[in-house]
């Protein structure tokens, strides 16, 4: 199973998840073709209610512990349902400045 398929699986089992989008920035940087060591993380859910940014991410890294082991990066923008729904702005990512 890929990188990227093992992300989406984990967290879908991890959290209550609204919406979920995954994007592998990986071309963005300078690895190979085919790279999956970058990844750019949008995540919805109730779960993340009444916990800081900061404690969403932690809960995020610690559910994916061990794939975390093999990806170099994971841009994470994580939200509540009530959040996503009055700012539904996405980051857009830089390119890698050693491309």
């Amino acid at each position: 199973m890929s990188i990227y398929n093992k992300i989406i699986s984990t967290l879908n089992g991890a959290f209550q998840v609204t919406e979920l989008r995954l994007e592998n920035e990986s071309s963005m940087h300078n690895v190979p073709a085919d790279s999956e060591t970058h990844f750019k993380l949008i995540i919805v859910s109730k779960d993340f209610n009444g916990l800081s940014k900061v404690d969403r991410h932690k809960n995020i890294y610690s559910s994916l512990n061990e794939i975390m082991r093999n990806i170099h990066a994971l841009s994470i923008q994580a939200f509540t349902i009530e959040e996503y729904e009055k700012n539904p702005s996405i980051l857009i990512s830089p390119d890698c400045s050693n491309k």
